[in-house]
């Protein structure tokens, strides 16, 4: 075994540095998702970053490649990023759930949201992590990760632009998935939420400096 991998009980790893994490994260087998998904996808960044963004799940692209974010959300996330002054090299890029859930439809694997057990048996991963790289902040992508980071279901528009205080001394902030960019049809529409996207992560990059 590891030795920077130590069982305190027959399921429950502490681990004391992200390679370590990694490992223990593809060795999981707390829920189902494991079996349909092609690896576990970890988070990535450096140890010591002060803000954390969390999303969803792996898509496709994700699965694939084992890293988080690279797909085409992962794309509209690099250019909201650049447009608020963060450096997504600074930043620890992770997700609720760390294997892909999907269906079949014909050879298309299409994404499948992941479910309130799902959710809450990867959430200590994300414990772990938290642990491991200390952020100050915490920007969480979407419902799901809002759920995984507040413990609790909620919904965007009732703490979204909030300052939420966590356990531990970060804040965290909730704001819309890139995925959601993706889908809005209407031009204009999509540049408004784009640039309330910005804002968010703009909102939370202050955070920092305060």
């Amino acid at each position: 075994m590891d030795s920077a991998i130590k069982h305190q009980d027959d399921e429950a790893p502490v681990v004391t540095s992200l390679s370590a994490l990694q490992r223990a994260e593809n060795e999981c087998r707390r829920c189902p998702l494991y079996r349909h998904a092609t690896q576990a996808v970890p988070g990535e960044g450096p140890r010591q970053s002060s803000m954390m963004l969390i999303g969803e799940q792996p898509g496709d692209k994700e699965d694939l490649a084992g890293l988080p974010f690279v797909g085409p959300a992962g794309r509209i996330l690099d250019a909201a990023l650049a447009e608020a002054g963060i450096d997504r090299k600074r930043v620890f890029v992770t997700n609720a759930v760390k294997h892909f859930k999907h269906e079949m439809r014909g050879k298309r694997r299409l994404h499948k949201r992941p479910s309130a057990y799902e959710i809450d048996r990867c959430r200590w991963w994300q414990d772990l992590e938290r642990a491991i790289v200390k952020p100050a902040v915490i920007v969480a992508l979407g419902a799901t990760a809002a759920r995984s980071v507040l413990g609790r279901a909620t919904t965007i528009g009732k703490v979204r632009g909030r300052k939420l205080a966590l356990d531990g001394g970060a804040t965290a902030f909730v704001t819309v998935h890139p995925s959601a960019l993706l889908r809005i049809k209407d031009k204009a529409d999509k540049r408004r939420q784009y640039r309330s996207f910005v804002g968010d992560l703009r909102l939370a990059s202050r955070a920092l400096k305060a």
